[in-house]
């Protein structure tokens, strides 16, 4: 790599750490960058992938206040992401390119209009609980499970705009704040990636530079996203999600 585009992948490290902190699809901002310096498509997937690690734990412990309570919900959610992240990452090897190509800009708009209608649906599903005398399950059930667990063979399979699908599946079936739904989304965004990368490791080339730019700007970036998001109301948070889900949309249908 020249200086330039060393320069140009941890800047790009940088701001992913800091947006998937936040929203999700950081990998909107490493991905072309590393496919500009010459990367093959599938050596930049799987070194994107070990390389936003740093920025994924560093996100989570910028959110740890937000996490305390859900140790029990982490667990079993996790179970879910990490089998959905192996076998996604078994499919990036296994499936063309282009395999999910069609598919994930009608995810992400689906998981986008969720969001948006989340609070409506959550008041919704309240007035049928306090009807019928149930109360909400803490975990979001067999449904989330799964739910999860499929969002996440995405994620272990190209990661982009994976963070909006798991807020707003959690979003519709948790009774909870968004702050401390994003906290437990940055947790499974970690689980995954770590999950995915511990399989490319046996199965794939890396770019060693380009996994070291990213993991250091990334580190970076996860505090920052931790800073400025753990500040915004559910409105804006909410808003920023459509935003940069919106920019993934158009950014995948373009590729």
């Amino acid at each position: 790599m020249s200086i330039w585009e060393i320069l140009a992948v941890f800047a790009a490290g940088v701001g992913a750490g800091t947006i998937n902190t936040i929203v999700g699809s950081g990998t909107l901002i490493t991905f072309p960058v590393l496919l500009a310096t010459g990367l093959p498509p599938v050596t930049a997937t799987v070194s994107n992938a070990l390389g936003l690690i740093p920025g994924s734990i560093s996100g989570a412990i910028g959110y740890r206040k937000e996490l305390a309570g859900q140790r029990r919900r982490i667990i079993k959610l996790g179970v879910g992401a990490a089998i959905g992240g192996l076998i996604g990452a078994t499919l990036l090897l296994a499936l063309p390119s282009t395999a999910f190509e069609t598919i994930v800009p009608v995810l992400v708009a689906m998981a986008l209009v969720l969001v948006i209608l989340q609070p409506r649906i959550s008041k919704a599903v309240q007035r049928r609980r306090e009807h019928t005398g149930t109360e909400a399950r803490p975990d979001g059930g067999p449904l989330l499970f799964t739910g999860l667990m499929l969002a996440s063979v995405y994620g272990g399979y190209f990661t982009a705009a994976q963070g909006i699908i798991y807020l707003s599946l959690m979003g519709m079936l948790l009774d909870d704040t968004m702050q401390r739904l994003n906290a437990v989304k940055n947790v499974l965004a970690a689980i995954v990636n770590s999950i995915a990368a511990l399989f490319f490791l046996f199965v794939a080339h890396f770019d060693w530079t380009a996994v070291a730019l990213i993991a250091i700007g990334s580190a970076i970036g996860g505090q920052i996203g931790a800073k400025v998001g753990r500040r915004l109301s559910p409105t804006v948070l909410r808003a920023l999600i459509v935003a940069v889900g919106t920019v993934a949309i158009v950014q995948l249908l373009l590729r």
